[in-house]
């Protein structure tokens, strides 16, 4: 067994509150304190100083994002407002930061998405924007989308729609169009791209169902609906409809067989050669 895996087989695998999934963040944070003193200052400001993870949440991407335009204190009382208004917000960021843990075998404790994972900063900054935008607040949201794309080589419209529980997986090139929308449960490697087709407006960007994995440097490109639990291989081309349970591979991509259940828990991206 290698150490991340012992680590994890002595964490507890899923909270079953939003409550305990910050007293470990925050149990984690007085460990890591006291193994490296010289970054205590860090963590008590982004973890340990806080009561709860909505206010973590809202300090630490303010201190990754601020700049001269909006600085760090504006940028907290943003995502202050937001977490407040919608408390669904920083559910969801709970429930993608133990996805992270779970399937991610490079992640052995909550602390590393919250503090480091650029996929997990980047997509609690879109949940902000897409809170703006929905309340007729455009310009904002843009600005947050902005800010992202360039702090963190993500770039998420902030009308797009994504579900809980998303991993999005060291993220470098990431793009989600206006009117993508992503299921629950969904894992995207780096590159994945949910693009158009075209210079037409209207609803022109993929609708990921439950549950799928989309493989790094995959584009999947068009209205087209992506069924639940299908896999995606690295790098293929997507076009048409992919039926649920379907794994899709090529360029352009084309079935290859049947997937397993929960591609994207189980993150198995190899293509068994009877497929």
């Amino acid at each position: 067994m290698s150490k991340a895996d012992a680590a994890k087989a002595d964490s507890p695998r899923k909270p079953a509150t939003l409550t305990s999934t910050w007293e470990q963040l925050r149990s984690e944070a007085r460990e890591a304190a006291a193994a490296e003193p010289i970054l205590a200052g860090f963590l008590n400001a982004s973890i340990l100083s806080h009561d709860s993870l909505a206010a973590a949440l809202a300090y630490h991407l303010a201190r990754k994002l601020g700049d001269g335009d909006l600085n760090a204190l504006q940028l907290r009382g943003v995502f202050q407002e937001a977490f407040a208004d919608d408390p669904q917000i920083v559910a969801r960021a709970d429930r993608d930061m133990v996805a992270v843990f779970e399937r991610d075998p490079a992640c052995d404790a909550y602390i590393q998405p919250f503090l480091y994972f650029k996929g997990y900063q980047a997509l609690q900054t879109w949940r902000a924007a897409h809170y703006l935008w929905t309340h007729g607040r455009r310009t904002l949201a843009e600005h947050l989308q902005s800010l992202v794309s360039e702090r963190f080589n993500v770039d998420i419209h902030p009308a797009a729609k994504i579900g809980a529980g998303v991993m999005i997986d060291h993220a470098s090139g990431v793009v989600i169009g206006e009117t993508a929308e992503i299921g629950d449960d969904c894992s995207l490697l780096h590159g994945v791209t949910l693009g158009g087709t075209g210079a037409a407006g209207g609803d022109r960007h993929p609708k990921i169902g439950r549950g799928v994995m989309i493989g790094a440097g995959a584009k999947v490109l068009g209205n087209i609906r992506i069924g639940d639990e299908a896999r995606i291989a690295a790098g293929s081309v997507v076009l048409h409809e992919v039926k649920p349970r379907c794994t899709v591979a090529g360029v352009p991509a084309k079935p290859v067989g049947n997937c397993a259940p929960e591609p994207a828990r189980r993150m198995d991206q190899l293509i068994p050669d009877d497929e």
